[in-house]
């Protein structure tokens, strides 16, 4: 019955998550082993705490315990897994000079989000000791949800101690940026240009979207999104939107990773010579007025410029919108295609409408929607029908 019991034990004690501890917490452990410099502790579910060995020397210089007793001790703080205890109950200056040493070493500490007060955070490091945390320390990006953080253990540093302990500033930003130097030098020695790379966006702008790349954030500009023009960004991503893109821009020394999503697609100037050609008359739509012309889309990635000489013919305009607007679709002339810079320059069809101006070029009218047509005038209609007036 013994050897079963004992057997659960241990299989219970084989799936339990190592608890957590608060500064100043009291424990009763057994030593499990004594090296040349710490006691080291059986904490249950796997873990292991320590005492500095030179609490238990005498003034003879004699070890006092040995491994198998249980001896009683106070949590002082983790890292990386491991346990700190003290055998020095952790009255107020105890707690003082725990901080201090966290503060003058820069020891990372563990403590728990209490509540949101004016400008961040309070912090509750033990039951004697609480601390403030700026909302610009709590992360390493802009804080849209203070709520979350509230009751989350987390690490920090003492970046601030003042007034014998009534002035803790805590700060998790010197640890998260260390992880993130961790992660870009993981991500060096992985990430080339031209790969392809899997990500999540995180936010949207009009300038582009953020991409998180094994937790380093990358840029997908607004003009690598599509071969097209891309008005709204937020049309085409959200956040939480898993992508594949190619990686255009490395720049480690600034930290910036550019990516493409339409280097994925097919170009669609590659087959520009196949579907046009110069002299051919097509349809498109102006996507873009400026002083010099017009910009005109054939299709979706593909535009080509109607320069404001072929819009001006006898006539002074300062800009294409005193003769054009956007979204209107007109019939163009390829006048010539420049495969290599990806230009095409175009006129407009004017199908023999157009008449000359006073100055012998042609009048800008002519390229106007034609009217719709009508009856014509009553003198028109007798003349077709032979009567004389």
């Amino acid at each position: 019955m013994e050897e079963t019991k004992s057997f659960a034990q241990m299989l219970d004690e084989s799936y339990a998550t190592p608890r957590h501890f608060s500064v100043g917490e009291k424990v009763e452990a057994v030593i499990v082993k004594i090296s040349p410099e710490w006691i080291f502790l059986d904490l249950g579910a796997k873990s292991e705490g320590y005492v500095d060995r030179k609490e238990f020397i005498d003034e003879n210089g004699n070890l006092t315990v040995k491994e198998g007793d249980t001896i009683t001790a106070y949590f002082l703080s983790s890292r990386h897994s491991e346990k700190l205890f003290t055998t020095k109950l952790l009255a107020r200056k105890s707690v003082d000079e725990y901080l201090v040493n966290a503060y003058e070493n820069q020891i990372p500490l563990e403590a728990t989000v209490e509540k949101e007060i004016k400008g961040g955070f309070s912090v509750k490091i033990s039951a004697s000791a609480s601390g403030f945390c700026p909302y610009s320390q709590m992360d390493i990006k802009k804080i849209d949800d203070a709520a979350a953080f509230i009751g989350k253990k987390l690490d920090f540093i003492v970046i601030e101690y003042g007034e014998n302990g009534r002035k803790i500033v805590l700060s998790r930003r010197p640890l998260l940026e260390a992880i993130e130097q961790e992660k870009i030098k993981a991500l060096k020695e992985t990430l080339q240009k031209g790969m392809t790379v899997r990500g999540v966006v995180t936010s949207v702008l009009d300038f582009g979207a953020f991409v998180d790349i094994g937790g380093v954030q990358a840029l997908l500009p607004v003009s690598e999104m599509s071969w097209g023009r891309v008005d709204a960004p937020k049309s085409l991503y959200a956040p939480g939107a898993v992508i594949e893109a190619i990686i255009i821009n490395l720049d480690w020394e600034k930290d910036r990773i550019t990516l493409s999503y339409k280097d994925t697609l097919p170009d669609p100037w590659n087959d520009v010579i196949a579907r046009y050609r110069e002299g051919g008359i097509y349809q498109g739509k102006v996507s873009r007025l400026t002083d010099f012309g017009a910009f005109i889309t054939l299709e979706s990635g593909v535009d080509g410029l109607l320069h404001i000489s072929k819009l001006a013919k006898g006539k002074k305009i300062k800009h294409a919108r005193d003769v054009l607007t956007s979204g209107a679709e007109l019939e163009v002339k390829i006048e010539k295609i420049d495969r290599e810079n990806k230009r095409i320059s175009l006129d407009l069809n004017t199908n023999g409408n157009a008449s000359a101006g006073e100055d012998g070029g042609e009048d800008y009218r002519g390229y106007l929607p034609k009217a719709p047509k009508t009856m014509g005038t009553f003198g028109d209609l007798l003349k077709k029908s032979g009567k004389k007036r």
